[in-house]
């Protein structure tokens, strides 16, 4: 199958899967992103005979490689921002969706503040400190991690030093 057809139907899942937020209709999103992100799984195994990921995919011209990673960036991101919308939120898959963002994109503000609420809900305060000040020093004007960010702060000081006492005694 040719290249650009790989990236269209991927594209046409990101789409839809953003029409599918939209509509607050997560779990359809959800379904939408992951079948954009194994269309794009398809196109790299494709360029390679052996059926085998190319390392940066070697196949593929600058052009297409960025366009392929700018999708896959949105929808780990995309995918992130639909399961903070679950009931029963899975923190986990937060936080491994937004580590994937942010090996290809270190400063990319939403999945270093979705990671920052990842870790503080996983109960890893001093890692949630960390990407939270991070997204706060590339935060857009007009988003809340700054509240997330003083919120968290006394937090995870107490937790802090409660569990250093319980390990020093």
């Amino acid at each position: 199958m040719d290249k650009r057809l790989w990236c269209r139907r991927a594209l046409d899942f990101k789409s839809q899967g953003a029409q599918c937020y939209k509509d607050k209709k997560f779990r359809e999103a959800i379904g939408k992103y992951h079948r954009a992100l194994l269309e794009l799984k398809a196109l790299l195994l494709s360029q390679e005979p052996g059926g085998q990921r190319p390392p940066a995919a070697a196949g593929l011209s600058e052009e297409q490689r960025q366009a392929v990673e700018a999708i896959e960036v949105d929808c780990y991101n995309s995918l992130a921002a639909c399961l903070l919308q679950a009931e029963l939120v899975n923190y986990e898959r937060v936080k491994e969706y937004c580590l994937k963002v942010l090996q290809k994109e270190g400063e990319n503000f939403k999945a270093l503040y979705r990671s920052g609420v990842a870790f503080y809900h996983l109960g890893d305060f001093n890692k949630a400190l960390y990407y939270l000040k991070e997204a706060r020093a590339r935060q857009p004007t007009g988003m809340g991690s700054e509240n997330m960010y003083w919120e968290l702060k006394p937090s995870s000081q107490s937790t802090f030093v409660a569990h250093k006492q319980l390990y020093q005694s």
